[in-house]
């Protein structure tokens, strides 16, 4: 008798996110996702039990992606900065389906609690940090352009992945560019940056 083949967590996880980005959360059961691998249902019940625990498991794993697509690679504060946004821009306009469930719908239980969280959670605050060393600026004021540029794109992002704006991935990334620099100006970056310029 041939062997069965064992169908392990990772597979079910990564099979359940390939269809949450392809068809979106509700398409998603036991059924319709043991039918995608190509397995009964008893595996993704010996693995989490119920829909519920399988729902846990996918919202962690989906988030985790999206994390690793959205890593700064860059050492620079701003630099950093900027490649997270665009990053997540890119996920609003590539894959608007997991957009939606991690930021959007709720389905996900990801509550980010609060802009206070995100600028202080420990990679961002070490870019607000960088950020300010780099302008000579109070970290206060570095925190309200981090927040408020944080906050303009994800609306843009949310616009993008409802179908609401239909503007290139390059005109919206202009768009993010220009609203970055006037909270740099309302922050007090510009003589900063003028100075800064100047002494290169």
């Amino acid at each position: 008798m041939a062997r069965k083949t064992q169908v392990s967590k990772e597979m079910i996880l990564q099979a359940a996110l390939e269809m949450l980005i392809r068809d979106g959360y509700s398409a998603i059961n036991i059924k319709t996702l043991s039918k995608e691998i190509g397995c009964s249902t008893q595996p993704l019940v010996w693995h989490f039990e119920s829909m519920a625990g399988l729902r846990k498991a996918l919202a962690e794993y989906a988030l985790n992606y999206a994390n690793e697509k959205m890593r700064p690679c860059a050492q620079n504060g701003m630099d950093a900065f900027a490649g997270v946004g665009m990053a997540y821009i890119n996920l609003a306009f590539d894959e608007p389906n997991l957009f939606k469930y991690l930021y959007m719908s709720g389905e996900s239980e990801f509550q980010a609690g609060g802009f206070d969280v995100l600028v202080n959670a420990k990679a961002n605050a070490d870019m607000v940090g960088q950020i300010a060393d780099y302008l000579k600026m109070p970290k206060e004021n570095v925190s309200s352009f981090f927040q408020n540029t944080m906050i303009y794109t994800h609306g843009l992002a949310c616009f993008i992945a409802s179908g609401v704006i239909t503007s290139s991935k390059e005109e919206v990334i202009k768009m993010v560019h220009q609203a970055a620099l006037t909270f740099l100006s309302q922050a007090g970056a510009k003589t900063n940056l003028e100075e800064n310029h100047e002494n290169k």
